[in-house]
């Protein structure tokens, strides 16, 4: 694969958590050339998407290396499924733990701040290092994510989706420029930190260029509705983390706010789209390739539900999900 056979591993490889559509594992190399001589990941994709997906994730995330922006390096990426049974990654790993473990006070600060300044990156050099790579731009732009998610809809007969889509289509507000490189799934667990500083950002696999108001949406999502297990924590605490859960989303708005004012109405909008691409989600989950359910934990507890109740409070459009045909794991 990296054109020395006799390679082996020094360190791992270790799986890791997270991913809940791949599989992540932790290495190091023996004898490696100096490019892979350090900390490694790779990450595998499920078989369920499209492999094609691995070339897209090494061309984002290289593109944001060369713009400055704190991503992993891509080193290897493959669609073909022969050599590992699935499309796969290999990047440099970068030092840290998730900003929740590392710094649980002032998150809403370093996600906003974190998140302006890749708004603030140049988006049409973005574009044309795709461009280099062989993607078409269409691929990363809010119509052809709505294309996309619209596609899923109709492929997989989700039925009890299809109004919601006709809403966003026709709802869909008009592209004021300059549009912005958007990660589609910024949140305090993609954040990685070491000696209290921001050492980077992962998971790309979401990134597109598209209105600021997006990506900010997609964020407000996850911390208002993304269900968090206090189970093992003392009622106490249980009950000072469900007051710190909506000071975190208002913080992180306030600090977001002063580097760039949002329309209110986009940004409900955006939201509505949000929910809509992770309910889209849990439908195909509930019934899979071949009408059997697919594991993914966080599907299986009522975030399903919360993001139904959200868009219906949007759009006054009640999402319906199919049935499972069994637990949903």
């Amino acid at each position: 694969m990296l054109g020395q056979p006799r390679l082996e591993f020094a360190e791992g490889p270790t799986r890791l958590t997270g991913g809940f559509d791949t599989r992540i594992f932790a290495f190091r190399l023996a004898g490696a050339p100096p490019a892979f001589a350090g900390p490694l990941i790779l990450r595998l994709l499920d078989g369920y998407s499209d492999p094609s997906r691995a070339l897209r994730e090494r061309a984002t995330q290289n593109a944001l290396v060369e713009l400055g922006y704190p991503a992993p390096r891509v080193l290897v990426a493959s669609a073909d499924v022969a050599a590992l049974g699935s499309a796969f990654l290999i990047m440099e790993r970068l030092a840290g733990t998730p900003l929740p473990q590392a710094r649980f006070l002032g998150m809403g600060r370093v996600v906003a701040e974190l998140q302006a300044r890749l708004h603030g990156l140049d988006a049409e050099a973005f574009l044309r290092h795709l461009a280099r790579e062989g993607l078409a731009s269409h691929g990363f732009t809010f119509d052809g994510y709505l294309e996309q998610v619209a596609d899923r809809v109709a492929r997989h007969s989700l039925v009890g989706l299809a109004r919601a889509i006709e809403w966003l289509v026709r709802r869909r507000p008009p592209m004021d420029w300059p549009r912005v490189v958007c990660h589609g799934d910024f949140h305090p667990y993609n954040i990685l930190m070491a000696a209290g500083e921001v050492t980077g950002v992962i998971d790309w696999a979401n990134a597109i260029v598209a209105d600021p108001a997006f990506d900010v949406a997609t964020t407000l999502v996850i911390l208002k509705l993304v269900p968090v297990d206090l189970s093992d924590l003392p009622a106490p605490l249980r009950r000072l983390a469900s007051v710190a859960r909506p000071l975190l989303v208002a913080g992180y708005r306030r600090r977001y706010g002063r580097r760039r004012e949002l329309d209110p109405g986009k940004l409900s909008y955006y939201e509505a789209a949000a929910c809509m691409k992770a309910l889209v989600k849990a439908g195909e989950l509930r019934l899979g390739p071949a009408g059997v359910n697919v594991p993914n934990p966080l599907f299986a507890s009522d975030y399903p539900d919360r993001l139904v109740r959200h868009f219906q409070a949007i759009t006054r459009i009640t999402p319906e999900l199919p049935a499972a045909v069994g637990p949903v794991r």
